[in-house]
């Protein structure tokens, strides 16, 4: 059995009136309201001002990143900004958007709102296709100093061994697993060699959910994975639907993405190796976090020997769609 100990986590100590500290550290007065934002690996809530919009406030994971990872994050997110990209940068406060306290990391959002973006509805697909493509064009100019690189290693190999070495496998599946993946990796690796990626900058998490449209255009939020790597990692996770629907939304992307930005035709053989991957990390991730209380509250389900059979299966089914002719721009 697998036990969790609620005293040994460095967000044990984040209480209320700690968030409201450290607010108030930056010349904000709380009118004592918080309410949590849904996140799991940072901690992210909306706290109350006296007579004035609430602010976010993000308390990054201790070491999970460095100071200056978070600050390359930062600084990505402001020269979108500058660049009258919608996005949602961190307040610039005494000349600083990162700030510590009492060993915590943390930084200060405007509130912005938006409404989910709609994947079936092809105008938002072209508005963040365009959107993108505008990301694209200034990520491409230089990468990431000290930021991780998502590739077949980082993401497939590392991930894997998180898994193997942690002791939630059971014990029948530990061999299968282990065969599977090494099968994976093997054709993963060939694909990344054969389309040979060149490396941008990534908002690395591009995923329906930290997209809002707001008055028709579209909004981008949590920068927080942002890392080097091939430009269709920001592409592949608007997609949903059978192969013809993907076809079609990919066109519509495209044609949104190419007023700015030259579409990375080239990585197209790469996006189911990118859905492994995801898949991989995912699995790694919740491994590697669940010695936080919040983790078992939220996914419980996770490490149930269900869960592990059915990462398999899909895992299996990921290794048929790797040997399949990728999708094309009809």
């Amino acid at each position: 059995m697998y036990i969790v100990s609620d005293l040994s986590h460095p967000y044990q100590s984040l209480t209320q009136d700690k968030i409201i500290d450290l607010v108030e550290s930056l010349g904000f007065y709380s009118d004592g309201r918080t309410f949590p934002l849904n996140s799991y690996e940072n901690r992210v809530y909306q706290v109350g001002i006296e007579e004035s919009t609430p602010v976010i406030i993000k308390v990054y994971r201790p070491n999970r990143w460095t100071r200056t990872q978070i600050q390359e994050e930062h600084d990505f997110q402001w020269e979108l900004a500058n660049a009258d990209i919608n996005v949602v940068p961190p307040l610039l406060i005494d000349g600083k958007t990162l700030h510590e306290k009492d060993d915590f990391l943390f930084c200060l959002y405007e509130r912005r709102s938006g409404r989910p973006l709609e994947l079936d509805q092809l105008d938002q697909l072209y508005e963040v296709g365009t959107q993108l493509g505008r990301i694209h064009s200034i990520a491409k100019a230089k990468q990431f100093n000290s930021r991780p690189e998502l590739n077949v290693e980082t993401f497939g190999q590392q991930s894997i061994e998180i898994v193997q070495q942690s002791g939630l496998l059971p014990n029948y599946l530990i061999e299968p697993y282990q065969v599977l993946t090494g099968q994976l990796l093997d054709i993963m690796r060939q694909c990344w060699s054969a389309h040979a990626p060149n490396q941008i900058r990534l908002q690395g998490d591009f995923h329906p959910g930290n997209i809002l449209i707001r008055d028709e255009e579209s909004l981008f939020v949590d920068f927080d994975d942002c890392r080097n790597g091939p430009a269709i990692q920001d592409i592949w996770m608007l997609l949903s639907g059978d192969r013809h629907q993907q076809e079609t939304q990919l066109c519509e992307i495209r044609e949104g993405y190419e007023m700015f930005c030259e579409f990375p035709t080239e990585q197209m053989g790469l996006i189911e190796t990118m859905r492994t991957l995801r898949q991989l990390h995912y699995a790694a991730w919740l491994t590697s976090r669940w010695d936080d209380p919040a983790f078992p509250h939220n996914f419980p389900w996770f490490g149930q020997e269900r869960y592990w059979s059915e990462h398999i299966l899909s895992l299996k089914e990921q290794l048929a769609a790797l040997q399949e002719p990728p999708l094309k721009l009809l």
